[in-house]
């Protein structure tokens, strides 16, 4: 019963509407740090890091890997959700509504990119660390708690939260911790 840790990456330079793939600013670096450091602590000996593709997660991911002197697998799968448009203030409008729906009511593409993040954590084999997002996240927290809303909890920047794998099914055993999280 493997376990696996979401961590939310630290906070962006740049938010969803105003910039395609931004890194982490001076706050999420000093949480990817600390968090890094609260994970080390979790285990006696490295265990696999994946990372979205995304600038914030990799550099989030990037302070565990270092301590660890280890590598991180880069996992499309566990990226931010798709965004139907390139323009940055429609992108951020679209989500804004998204978010206030449930899963039912999206389309067929979201819907199996919801389907690939499940599938993705339930493959993972061993324990594991997965540096990932917002929407990521509520992916695998309502998969395994069978909530159809979109959000079922708002993971704070470098949060971890924690799920298992138990015969094919997802099972949420902590929540990380939550803040308030606007689209911007």
């Amino acid at each position: 019963m493997p376990t696996i840790l979401l961590v939310r990456h630290g906070q962006a330079a740049a938010g969803f509407g105003s910039h395609r793939d931004p890194g982490l600013d001076d706050v999420g670096r000093a949480q990817a740090e600390a968090t890094a450091e609260e994970l080390a602590a979790r285990f006696e000996e490295p265990v696999p890091i994946y990372s979205s593709p995304l600038k914030r997660a990799q550099e989030t991911a990037a302070r565990l890997a270092r301590r660890w002197e280890s590598e991180v697998i880069l996992e499309p799968r566990v990226a931010e959700i798709p965004s139907p448009t390139e323009d940055l203030r429609e992108r951020a409008r679209w989500l804004r509504g998204v978010m206030a729906g449930k899963w039912t009511d999206l389309p067929a593409e979201l819907l199996r990119w919801r389907q690939e993040m499940i599938d993705c954590v339930l493959g993972f084999e061993s324990d594991s660390v997965v540096f990932c997002h917002f929407i990521a996240i509520n992916v695998v927290v309502g998969a395994a708690t069978g909530a159809e809303e979109l959000i079922v909890f708002r993971p704070d920047n470098a949060s971890v939260t924690e799920a298992r794998t138990e015969s094919g099914s997802l099972r949420s055993t902590a929540m990380g911790t939550e803040a308030t999280t606007r689209v911007n």
